[in-house]
């Protein structure tokens, strides 16, 4: 295959008679195994259609996986049918007219069908050729924010890899916003710029909601490969940051060590509905769901160390009213000014309530509730007060690399924090920042203690999931590694505790007064 192209086409759907349309939402293509149409090289797909040809793809050279950058922006109609067509086509000239390239499939589907996918991806065999096997396309949907913002950016590196035997290396870099789902989606590439360890690439211009669809601390992860002319391209390093840091402009802020194996990417796939009875904040009228059981589980351990039992409760991941913003730290109880709750009464009440009033949204960001702690914190470090975040979470995470920087800060500080896992989600990367087998670290500042408890709940429930087997056991593991994160700490900064106070003898008592 030299080049593939991808066109898209919308059948029978009469903009005219069209209502007003609900939302926007922006559709990404990628294929996975197409035909190989060429004898030397591999296809070079692009385009997909329909009736009335609403885009075509960039051509991709030399690839039967590609994953395009052009996106589609189409008018998503509820309560109406779009009939949707994706062509793809082995590009082997620059003629426009696709009937001198080589066809490689096609699929059908509505746009409602990819929105109400698991995750708003839908994956279909392509079809069209008879007696083949055309591969598969990959189409995902995301509902697009009112972000007008573009963004204008430019990158360098120096003492890249060398990955060419004869030469250097030819660097380019690959953008790619996170998802809901743990997954990622491309959203830019940068020109190659060849035969340098040190490549400048070109100023270029974004709009933001490509980047982060308007959140500002969205995860963006970036790429960096060797070009080769046959499309095997290969992987220098990888680094994650989020538009919010990248408005930190040219400063010392900004210089990111590109890791030289690529880590492992958890992909899962929670439903975030609390509506949908398979998901974890399913509020079943009859008993409490899994978040509701472990706070009220282990906040009622924890809760006994704090003197007033009024606690700050945060959520992160959802759509706040009126306007939809995207938050990844609001008050449960929808007070900024007093986020405080009363006991572990207070908070269930205000968790529930929550469900109620905000949209659950990815993706899912544990920095800057981390942050937020830290900063208070950071205000009391003579040794009086000691703080303790309690995070619950299904395992997701998609700032990684944000949390790790923040843990790593915090660890500075007088803090511990617990991460409580439900569900039957693998809970690796909670087990790498948990830190007990290797120290965390970020920009290669390892974390000057230990500060993370991870507890998977499931591992204290019966068989049904309705019931704590052993509250006792669940206590001591919880809170197992506190005392010695608080003493550690009170250490290292050389604080003391208070002296003793006196003994009590029975002279000590108040004499009474004649009656």
């Amino acid at each position: 295959m030299d080049k593939v192209e991808a066109t898209a086409t919308v059948r029978d759907f009469d903009p005219i008679s069209g209502s007003i349309p609900a939302t926007k939402v922006e559709i990404t293509v990628s294929c996975r195994n197409l035909l190989d149409r060429d004898t030397f090289t591999k296809s070079d797909p692009c385009k997909f259609f329909t009736k009335i040809t609403f885009g075509r793809t960039e051509v991709i050279d030399n690839t039967l996986n590609p994953d395009f950058v052009r996106k589609y922006i189409l008018d998503y109609f509820f309560e109406e049918k779009q009939n949707l067509r994706f062509d793809v086509y082995d590009i082997d000239s620059k003629s426009p007219d696709l009937a001198k390239h080589d066809f490689l499939g096609q699929v059908h589907c509505t746009l409602g069908e990819i929105v109400g996918s698991p995750a708003s991806r839908l994956e279909k065999p392509l079809g069209g050729i008879p007696g083949k096997k055309c591969g598969t396309i990959i189409l995902s949907a995301e509902e697009l924010g009112n972000c007008r913002d573009y963004a204008t950016m430019q990158f360098c590196a120096n003492k890249l890899d060398k990955k060419d035997f004869f030469g250097k290396s030819d660097p380019f870099m690959v953008f790619y916003r996170s998802n809901e789902d743990g997954t990622f989606t491309i959203c830019h590439k940068t020109e190659v710029v060849k035969n340098t360890l040190n490549p400048v690439w070109q100023p270029f211009s974004i709009p933001v909601r490509a980047l982060c669809n308007g959140d500002y601390d969205r995860t963006i992860k970036v790429e960096v490969y060797d070009w080769d002319r046959d499309g095997s391209h290969d992987f220098i390093g990888e680094f994650t940051t989020s538009y919010k840091e990248l408005c930190r402009g040219q400063s010392q802020l900004n210089v990111y060590e590109a890791s030289r194996e690529k880590e492992s990417l958890y992909c899962y796939h929670p439903v975030r509905n609390p509506s949908q009875s398979t998901s974890l904040h399913y509020m079943n009228p009859y008993q409490m769901n899994a978040y509701a059981m472990a706070l009220k589980a282990v906040g009622e351990i924890i809760q006994d160390y704090d003197s007033d039992k009024m606690f700050p409760a945060l959520g992160f991941g959802a759509k706040l009213p009126p306007d939809g913003r995207v938050s990844h730290e609001f008050p449960l109880n929808g007070n900024t000014e007093n986020p405080y709750c009363n006991g572990m009464e207070g908070i269930l009440e205000a968790y529930h309530q929550s469900l109620k009033t905000v949209q659950l949204y990815g993706p899912t960001n544990f920095a800057p509730v981390v942050n937020h702690v830290a900063r208070y914190a950071a205000a009391v470090q003579d040794g009086s007060q000691y703080f303790v975040l309690l995070i619950i979470t299904d395992g997701v995470i998609s700032d990684m690399a944000q949390t790790k920087e923040a843990i790593v800060n915090a660890a500075k500080l007088p803090m511990s924090i617990i991460i409580v896992g439900v569900g039957q989600a693998e809970f690796d990367a909670m087990v790498e920042l948990d830190g007990d087998d290797i120290r965390i670290s970020s920009r290669g500042k390892l974390a000057e203690r230990d500060i993370v408890q991870f507890v998977p709940f499931r591992d204290y429930m019966d068989r049904t999931g309705n019931h704590v087997l052993s509250m006792a056991r669940l206590a001591k593991d919880v809170l197992a590694e506190i005392p010695d994160q608080l003493i550690s700490y009170m250490k290292s900064r050389g604080i003391k505790p208070n002296p003793v106070p006196p003994a009590y003898s029975p002279g000590d008592r108040p004499q009474s007064n004649p009656v």
